[in-house]
């Protein structure tokens, strides 16, 4: 039986007596290259050679035994010559599965091979894992895999830029180096940015029952004030030149031509708008569109049902 670490091989030989050989694989036994010098001789002059995957043919890994493990591999084979049977005993995530996997490419039994499971260390668990052993989990083991080959591609040539830039020993993977990117793309759109000042209108009017309102000035003639949105971040220039862009002296003598005439109402017009309801199950609980959510501690929604709340 081949488990992960030293501690656990040695707790289950306590439940199984002297008719089991448990032995621990201490980690992956095998895993992409980490270095040129464990580069397989056969692949050092391809391009994707550093990478450790074949990025021409399907995106194929390469694996290799690191030097550190090649002693522990080398035991777990002169085990293996006197089995009856493999257990492979890695936890049940997808890296205890890939494990696993790993273990069954080096060592090549040629004895029944058994994937157990337990979540506890106890001699019961030990008991009922091997009263019901499975197969090894192809779709965990593809899943480590592309974790694995992402990580190499998207962070492997990131690493040494952080050791550059920010400090040693830094390791960026498949979310580090998406970071990194954004990070760098935001800081770009920060240096572009071009700053532009406009002024705008806004009026307090009292109707004749001596109600107030607010009206904000949107166009001059013809010419429509612009808003935050009309502005090109990387030139500080209205999209539309046909804008009328206010200076601070440009907008106090509008004003003051304003206050010299009486305000009236040309026209009224109507208009409609409806927002994306929010519905509420008992499986789950989804934003609408607008981004809004509804809390679901305050709600009751009977099983199997679904409710449209109309917004308020």
């Amino acid at each position: 039986m081949i488990v992960e670490s030293p501690a656990k091989a040695r707790t289950i030989s306590r439940f199984l007596g002297r008719g089991f050989a448990i032995e621990a694989s201490i980690g992956h036994v095998r895993d992409l290259p980490q270095g040129a010098k464990e580069i397989p001789e056969q692949y050092k002059g391809e391009q994707w050679a550093h990478l450790g995957v074949n990025v021409g043919q399907g995106f194929e890994p390469v694996y290799v035994i690191p030097r550190d493990k090649l002693k522990q591999v080398r035991k777990l084979r002169e085990l293996l010559k006197d089995a009856k049977d493999l257990y492979l005993a890695t936890d049940e995530d997808r890296e205890g599965e890939a494990i696993s996997w790993h273990l069954c490419e080096v060592l090549h039994p040629r004895v029944p091979v058994h994937r157990l499971v337990f979540h506890e260390i106890t001699k019961e668990a030990i008991l009922d894992a091997l009263a019901s052993p499975r197969q090894i989990d192809e779709a965990l083991v593809r899943a480590q895999e592309t974790r694995r080959i992402i990580d190499r591609l998207y962070g492997y040539e990131v690493s040494p830029l952080l050791w550059r830039k920010v400090r040693p020993k830094l390791s960026a993977g498949r979310v580090q180096s998406v970071a990194v990117r954004l990070i760098v793309e935001r800081e770009r759109q920060r240096m572009g940015f071009v700053p532009a000042g406009y002024w705008d209108l806004l009026g307090t009017f009292v109707k004749s029952t001596g109600e107030s309102f607010q009206a904000v000035l949107a166009s001059v003639g013809p010419r429509r004030l612009p808003s935050s949105r009309d502005f090109d971040p990387s030139t500080g220039r209205p999209r539309d030149a046909s804008l009328l862009v206010l200076d601070e002296g440009e907008a106090a003598e509008l004003a003051l031509q304003l206050r010299r005439h009486e305000p009236r109402v040309c026209e009224i017009r109507r208009s409609t708008c409806s927002a994306a309801p929010i519905v509420l199950s008992n499986q789950n609980l989804k934003p609408n569109t607008s981004g809004m959510y509804w809390p679901v501690d305050d709600c009751v929604v009977p099983s199997g049902k679904s409710y449209v709340l109309p917004h308020t």
